[in-house]
């Protein structure tokens, strides 16, 4: 027994901000931007929330597969920028979905985050402890960052990706993950209800202070991608018994164009074969993976029979790889 997509779904913004947009905010250019990023434009909440984005990306999954709301018995949502913490966003996703049958959890690891849930969600399916998941990454990433930090705020949107996953008797491919926690230092962003009881006055100042946004050390992160990535996908082929050549997609979270050209180049595979639009939205963390798979399925380049890495990285730090057959 295994877990299989059979829908998906995806939701962004409709406010869309440009390169030109942020080099009002910060000393930048279009060109310095997808230079450096590829990132051309990224979409950012206004309305929007991380539970309204996950629920309408998971209705589009649903209807995509053909399920009801009342046929889910697992909701996994996949995200470091809820806008609420209790009710989790899988319960309040429950709630606008109708899916009353459905046990429902939030899960947090970033960029990594929909390859987790995704793993987490396929092997509930493969025990039989549940028939159907929705496993959505959603995130809100405007909210953690810094506008003014030229560093990091070129490089992240918001949106969200739904997967509808059903149990199956096809192959169950194992994962491949990792963490390191002593280098988590390399992205970080601190709670910002971490206030330690300070006063109403010293806390909305202690608010506004640079460690509650998001901080990257670009370099850290790029090399430890550039390196763990090709590795952690070697790692899920040599597990699963499976050669590169097999592969018809690798399916990266779109962190930067530079680190997935470096991936490809490392796997020594041709750089088709790693579909991007980063371009469009930007660095959308947990979200990313889901919506660009929703996207390769609407245009009908996933085929029945393709095998599929999806390989996410980031903040943790954490890394890993899935290996999928499409249906």
């Amino acid at each position: 027994m295994t877990g299989i997509i059979c829908g998906t779904g995806s939701y962004a913004p409709s406010y869309i901000m440009g390169n030109n947009d942020i080099a009002k905010l910060v000393e930048t250019s279009d060109e310095w931007i997808q230079e450096r990023t590829g990132v051309v434009r990224r979409h950012i909440i206004r309305e929007e929330t991380t539970v309204s984005m996950a629920s309408k990306a998971g209705l589009r999954a649903l209807r995509d597969a053909g399920v009801s709301p009342e046929e889910i018995d697992l909701i996994l949502v996949s995200t470091i920028s809820s806008n609420v913490i209790i009710p989790c966003a899988a319960c309040e996703v429950q709630k606008e979905l109708g899916a009353v049958n459905a046990t429902c959890f939030d899960l947090s690891a970033a960029c990594t985050g929909f390859v987790l849930a995704y793993n987490t969600a396929a092997a509930y399916l493969a025990c039989g402890i549940y028939r159907t998941a929705l496993v959505i990454g959603s995130e809100s990433l405007s909210n953690l960052t810094n506008w003014k930090d030229r560093g990091t705020c070129i490089l992240f949107g918001d949106g969200a990706g739904a997967a509808v996953m059903k149990a199956s008797d096809q192959k169950f491919y194992l994962p491949v993950t990792h963490s390191e926690g002593a280098k988590g230092v390399a992205l970080t962003c601190k709670s910002r209800h971490d206030c330690n009881g300070l006063t109403t006055e010293l806390r909305t100042e202690s608010m506004l202070d640079q460690e509650y946004f998001m901080q990257m050390d670009g370099q850290a992160v790029f090399k430890f991608a550039v390196k763990k990535v090709p590795e952690v996908v070697k790692e899920v082929l040599k597990r699963n018994r499976i050669s590169q050549q097999e592969i018809d997609w690798y399916i990266l979270h779109q962190a930067n164009r530079r680190i997935v050209e470096a991936v490809a180049k490392r796997l020594d595979e041709p750089i088709e074969k790693f579909p991007m639009n980063l371009q469009e939205y930007g660095n959308t963390s947990s979200a990313s993976i889901p919506i660009l798979l929703d996207e390769l399925k609407k245009d009908g380049r996933l085929k029945s029979g393709q095998k599929i890495v999806l390989a996410g990285f980031g903040a943790g730090l954490t890394w890993g790889a899935a290996m999928i057959e499409w249906q």
